[in-house]
């Protein structure tokens, strides 16, 4: 290895404030009392075909990367007092095990280990971050770097090492079923980066020269089987995006209940307008039923914007139902349709075993009123319309249940993707197996 990466635990100074209503049972809790300390250890093999080799969109051609991490985080609980004060802390490291020059992805999608200019994956790289924490009432701000779950930004953990961001974020719950949440941050890292203070980059437009991504909003259990979520999200001098979504799981009988889902976007060009004038909007609904062990569900999508719908890059910040494996179905114009089905086989006597297939078929994708940041061009120059493309996705995983090896999990991932000019035919398969530890 060219470095090692060693687990630091950083001692920050507090800040100040209010918190008359924090319950006795908090106020026990301590900093050490309430200290957790888990190691991840994440073994990943991927290997993509884009079956039209060189020539498919990117140019990345075959790529097959064998790699494993290992990730420690350490969370503090609050101090007592009026105020409680923490700290949060990880490190992680990514080794390669397996892949080579031609292999390793170059600078695509790819993104299991970083490549330099020469195209060599590295050995190993690392990461190593914390933050201030402070609990008030029943809000808790934290500072440094946070790993966010919100429609509008979500960290990704699709690869080796989890992407995080750098900056403030803020979580309250002072009303039953409520969760509010906001940020402002002013830097990214990529899964394949070590640098904590990357610049922003979108999935489709690339790097975006803009100087911070703010959020805020709120979810909210209804009942037992319903639950909203209202966001808005600002990435500086490119974008606002709005999202609303709820969710229904309604029992009709013992064994049998109706699940539904509904998400909605709004895209609107911000400031400077570095993406371009945008006014999209895109939506998703979903209907099935769960009986026994079974569930068969069935989504509809559509884009009726101009351009893509354009999400931070490899970050999760895409709640739509037919964003799937590869394929996000999110082309101007596109219509798509998605059928799925999910098995658990704990009713059969294995639990921690399940498996699930879908396939989503996209139709009528169209640039022809795309601005000059997302356009797409066929050979002759014009743009390109009624595109089409699917995908087919096939998953097993299992979570060992007793044992030394409890919670040990397995999971194989395998997609084929078939689609006019605009995508690379490709096949993929992803294998990956983790072993969680608490050490405290």
């Amino acid at each position: 290895m060219n470095a090692k990466a060693k687990l630091s635990l950083a001692v920050f100074s507090a800040i100040c404030g209010m918190s008359p209503l924090v319950s006795a049972e908090e106020q026990k809790e301590g900093f050490i009392e309430g200290s957790s300390f888990d190691i991840l250890n994440r073994t990943f093999y991927f290997n993509r075909d884009d079956r039209n080799g060189a020539d498919a969109p990117g140019g990345a051609g075959y790529s097959e990367t064998l790699a494993h991490a290992v990730i420690g985080k350490f969370e503090s609980g609050f101090t007592q007092g009026t105020v409680g004060v923490g700290v949060d802390a990880f490190a992680m490291i990514g080794l390669k095990l397996d892949t080579g020059g031609g292999r390793n992805g170059g600078r695509s999608s790819f993104d299991i280990l970083p490549v330099d200019r020469n195209g060599e994956a590295s050995d190993d790289y690392s990461k190593v971050g914390g933050a201030l924490k402070a609990r008030a009432f029943d809000t808790v701000l934290k500072a440094g770097d946070v790993f966010p779950a919100t429609p509008v930004v979500h960290y990704g953990d699709a690869r080796l090492l989890p992407e995080s961001f750098r900056g403030v974020t803020l979580e309250n719950n002072s009303l039953e079923g409520l969760t509010l949440q906001g940020g402002r941050l002013h830097s990214m890292s990529q899964p394949v980066s070590s640098d904590m203070r990357d610049t922003f980059a979108t999935f489709y437009a690339g790097p975006v020269d803009s100087p911070w991504v703010g959020y805020f909003g709120g979810d909210y259990n209804v009942n037992e089987n319903i639950s909203v979520s209202a966001y808005g999200g600002r990435l500086k001098d490119a974008w606002d995006q709005y999202y609303f979504g709820t969710s229904l799981t309604q029992p009709l009988s013992e064994d049998l209940a109706l699940i539904a889902g509904f998400n909605y976007y709004n895209v609107q060009d911000e400031g400077k307008k570095l993406l371009g004038e945008l006014n999209n909007n895109i939506w998703s609904a979903k209907v099935g039923l769960q009986f026994g062990a079974h569930t068969v569900s069935v989504s509809h999508q559509r884009n009726n914007g101009d351009d893509d719908f354009d999400y931070l890059r490899q970050a999760d910040s895409i709640y739509l139902d037919n964003a799937i494996q590869y394929t996000d179905f999110n082309s101007p114009k596109e219509r798509s349709w998605m059928v799925r089905y999910d098995l658990d086989m704990e009713s059969f006597g294995v639990p921690g075993l399940s498996f699930m297939a879908r396939y989503g078929k996209g139709t009528d994708a169209d640039y022809s009123n795309a601005n000059d940041v997302y356009m797409r061009r066929d050979d002759a120059g014009n743009p390109l319309t009624d595109q089409k493309r699917w995908e087919r996705d096939i998953e097993a995983k299992y979570v060992v249940q007793t044992g030394s090896l409890k919670d040990m999990a397995f999971r194989i991932r395998q997609a084929n993707t078939r689609a006019t000019q605009y995508e690379s035919d490709l096949d993929e398969f992803r294998l990956i197996v983790e072993y969680p530890l608490s050490v405290l």
